[in-house]
């Protein structure tokens, strides 16, 4: 098919170098021809490579500094490259940070036609286009007010309403949908669905993991600058979930150069995703040593596809003898909401006195039936001693875990029905 072979984005050996300096002198004394070399190069991006093809929707995935928005405000002409080029092949239109393109003193209506004739439109072609823009926007008279009045959520109704209405051929949207409504972003996925269909390109940026694996045709890992890989969104979040735990090494694969499996990492309980202000307290007459997540695979990782089994590890060492010691775990959502959770007496796994000295290494593995989201894990070894009940060790709200999914159903659960219609 034409839309397969058509290259709507080439990029070629992109890189972007940053000089940093210990001291602002030192930036001066090399402005001047004072001193040499009193600067440090940043690779913000290294040598990147990639080909987008027309029709495509393509998800740029990867952690904080990893180069994602750096890459896009040089292919929209925001930034200039240090090295390398972008080849691009049709109208482009950005949502890129908040505010980009807008004068905040400027009201709505005026910075639309400030957007479309940055683009390239007369007046009147915004002018048949403005009803359409306002509609989708729905931010009601707010748009005879100057945009610096605006929520968050205002702002990006009209920026996205101006960026789909101007017929772009590519559509390129980092982040900002995350402040927008639940109803507005529902409405958002769904021109991204008819822009699909209508055979437009969409590069998507997003920590959104469930989204980047619902719209996503193609997604690329970056990570500190580098390409990891390039591949399907299945293959590049399993990626993503080892880089978050440190847990990585690139291996050439002649097409996809996805990333080597080191296998489980028992000693990141340190890595991404461990809250450093977690709620801490007890006797410490037992105290949680470790404790990790894995997948329905044994590798590590903070993320967890709905659906799919995973293992929650603890391990816990002993500082005294214990008679009969209850080990447990709960979900909340980041509202604070408990989910669910559970612990060995309610399963009755473990009803055994503990000898002082000794380490247990414990394992809940279970079916991951929660909705997408992000959910806050707890930790907890408590038990009773006689009718008093001892809290040795809890951790509260200690790990962050996102769970993956492309079908969201109602409420916190998946109910996983079986439907069947037929005639009578």
């Amino acid at each position: 098919m034409q839309n397969e072979q058509t290259v709507a984005i080439k990029v070629e050996n992109l890189k972007k170098v940053y000089k940093l300096y210990d001291r602002r002198s030192d930036r001066l004394k090399e402005t001047f021809g004072l001193a040499k070399n009193k600067h440090k190069d940043h690779y913000a991006l290294n040598g990147i490579n990639m080909e987008i093809r027309q029709g495509e929707t393509v998800g740029i995935i990867g952690t904080n500094g990893s180069g994602k928005s750096t890459i896009l405000k040089i292919i929209t002409g925001v930034l200039n490259p240090t090295e390398g080029k972008v080849t691009t092949n049709g109208r482009i239109s950005a949502l890129l940070e908040l505010g980009a393109g807008f004068n905040m003193e400027y009201n709505g209506i005026e910075n639309v036609y400030l957007n479309g004739t940055m683009m390239g439109f007369t007046d009147k072609e915004i002018e048949e286009r403005l009803p359409k823009i306002l509609e989708f926007a729905d931010i009601g008279d707010y748009v005879y007010q100057p945009v610096k009045t605006y929520s968050s959520g205002m702002f990006v109704r009209l920026a996205f309403a101006v960026a789909i209405n101007i017929d772009p051929e590519i559509l390129i949207v980092d982040e900002a949908l995350s402040v927008g409504d639940v109803f507005f972003q529902a409405k958002c996925y769904r021109k991204f669905e008819e822009f699909k269909e209508m055979g437009k390109t969409i590069i998507f940026v997003s920590h959104d993991l469930s989204s980047i694996s619902k719209y996503c045709d193609r997604v690329y890992l970056l990570n500190k600058g580098d390409l990891l890989g390039q591949g399907s969104p299945r293959d590049m979040i399993d990626a993503y979930k080892r880089v978050l735990v440190g847990q990585y090494s690139v291996e050439e694969d002649s097409e996809n150069n996805l990333l080597a499996d080191e296998g489980i990492n028992a000693a990141a309980a340190k890595s991404m995703g461990v809250n450093p202000k977690k709620l801490e307290y007890g006797t410490k007459q037992a105290y949680i040593e470790k404790f990790y997540i894995t997948d329905d695979r044994g590798v590590q990782t903070t993320a967890v596809v709905k659906g799919s089994k995973f293992t929650i590890h603890v391990q816990v060492k002993f500082e005294e003898d214990l008679p009969a010691p209850i080990f447990a775990y709960s979900f909340k959502d980041i509202k604070g909401t408990e989910i669910t959770g559970t612990n060995t007496m309610f399963e009755k796994a473990f009803l055994e006195p503990v000898k002082a000295g000794t380490v247990k290494y414990v394992t809940f593995t279970q079916e991951m039936n929660m909705q997408g989201s992000d959910y806050l894990l707890s930790l907890g070894v408590t038990g009773y001693e006689g009718d008093d009940f001892k809290v040795y060790h809890r951790l509260y709200d200690v790990l962050n875990i996102t769970v993956v999914s492309d079908k969201n159903t109602v409420g916190f659960y998946d109910m996983n029905s079986e439907i069947e219609v037929k005639d009578l």
